[in-house]
């Protein structure tokens, strides 16, 4: 199980490393040493560029959405400036 590639022997084992990157998730190319790009599988593509919900889509799908909560409202307090 082998997750950091050379480019020369990602080239010419291309199909070795997209079935690595299948069952063992991200494979690193380097060049010249240095981490360059990765491979990784569809579904871990997938779930990384799915549209996220907005905070507000959020709250709005809680459970508790629409409750009305009793709100105890405090004195002021004085302070100092």
């Amino acid at each position: 199980m082998k997750n950091k590639w050379q480019l020369q022997e990602a080239k010419v084992k291309f199909s070795k490393v997209i079935a690595e990157a299948g069952e063992h998730g991200p494979q690193y190319i380097t060049k010249h040493g240095k981490e360059s790009a990765v491979v990784i599988s569809i579904s871990d593509f997938r779930k990384l560029t799915e549209k996220k919900n907005t905070l507000s889509a959020f709250f709005q799908e809680s459970p508790l959405y629409g409750i009305e909560f009793d709100r105890q409202k405090d004195k002021d307090r004085e302070i100092e400036l």
